[in-house]
């Protein structure tokens, strides 16, 4: 490998040009420890630059995601003839399976590298349409046919390297995703309100288990009138968010907010919900603890790895809405333990930042150690 190793990165983010500063951090510090080529998904109509080759958005949209990834081999290939890349980071499984095809299509000895952020099978049994259900037995096949045949796997948590290694692979490297928590992080907590509140923040998909969410602070609400609910997000099971807001005093809800907003509903908090019935790595658990919120959140997927129960937050079962509820009365109406737990969040916080230069440096350590193997 050269001085500066080649790097092609696939995935179905969404990126707009120009890269917004948190972004342009993260590629600068990356253009410093790599020569770096991205194919994504355009936020507009398409386009790029010399770094990004961004495939636009089909229509209609049902279709876009089957689309891209029927399109994705004819891509990759094109890139790896032009860049020569020394390796390829996925952003799942499911592209690796097209770099795969990419690869032998182009004659290529770039090495595969596959990111694994979760449970991989969420995305066709919990998330988006339920027509994706259809497709689970072929891309639980194609997802795990790639991942054995990668060269090296990255994961970001105790969890997602137990995922890899029912496969028999072991990770080569774990460390999180970068994430810019400074919105979060740069400035000191706020002192809980003085109504009690807690706050929802994720997509409105069944994964979430927004279902049980609801269910449970039905629950809350007759022990507690006085306490609140303040949800934030979108998708499929809004229904569920709507009837619950016209229902129960005291639940409001958001679509959308800003990082800015989310870190004044953070302050505006209690604690942070998290009833997921999977997870990788909860990003919004660190901002939580970057605003001293504890967390009460479903032993599932990754939030035990993020969550210690009594230490930073309050552990359930997943699926139980009527632990969900006693844990939330309990944190919300205990002042002695909320402050314990806010102190515990906060110091928690710490180990999970990390600035550009410091992930620029583990990607490219991960990229010589799949040209190693």
């Amino acid at each position: 490998m050269s001085d500066r190793p080649r790097l092609l990165i696939v995935g179905r983010s969404r990126y707009r040009l120009p890269l917004d500063d948190s972004l342009r951090r993260k590629f600068d510090a990356l253009g410093e420890a790599l020569d770096v080529r991205v194919i994504g998904t355009a936020l507009s109509d398409g386009g790029g630059d010399a770094t990004f080759r961004l495939v636009r958005r089909r229509r209609p949209a049902v279709l876009d995601g089957a689309l891209f990834y029927a399109s994705l081999p004819r891509v990759v290939a094109s890139e790896l003839r032009a860049h020569r890349p020394d390796a390829v980071l996925t952003q799942s499984a499911y592209e690796a399976a097209a770099v795969l095809i990419a690869r032998a299509v182009a004659r290529s000895d770039a090495r595969l590298i596959v990111d694994v952020h979760g449970d991989w099978d969420t995305a066709t049994e919990l998330y988006g349409s339920r027509l994706r259900r259809v497709l689970s037995p072929v891309t639980t096949r194609v997802s795990r046919a790639a991942l054995r045949r990668a060269d090296a796997v990255r994961t970001i948590s105790e969890f997602t390297s137990d995922l890899v290694r029912r496969e028999g692979v072991e990770p080569a490297h774990v460390f999180p995703a970068y994430v810019d928590f400074g919105t979060f992080s740069e400035r000191p907590p706020e002192p809980p309100p003085e109504r009690p509140r807690a706050l929802f923040v994720g997509v409105l998909e069944r994964y979430k288990n927004v279902d049980g969410l609801a269910a449970a602070w039905r629950r809350v609400h007759e022990r507690e009138p006085d306490v609140g609910l303040v949800i934030v997000g979108s998708g499929r099971e809004r229904a569920i968010v709507e009837r619950l807001v016209a229902e129960v005093p005291g639940v409001t809800w958001h679509e959308r907010l800003t990082h800015d907003e989310v870190a004044l509903a953070l302050d505006d908090a209690t604690l942070l919900v998290l009833p997921s019935r999977s997870e990788g790595l909860p990003r919004i658990v660190i901002e939580a603890f970057c605003r001293g919120r504890p967390v009460v959140g479903a032993r599932a997927g990754g939030i035990p790895d993020i969550v210690e129960d009594d230490v930073n937050g309050v552990l359930v079962p997943a699926g139980d809405p009527d632990a969900l509820a006693d844990a939330l009365v309990t944190v919300l109406t205990d002042g002695a333990l909320q402050r314990r737990l806010a102190d515990g969040a906060r110091a928690s916080a710490e180990r999970w930042l990390q600035t550009p230069e410091e992930y620029a440096a583990r990607i490219r350590e991960l990229v010589a150690r799949a040209s190693a193997a």
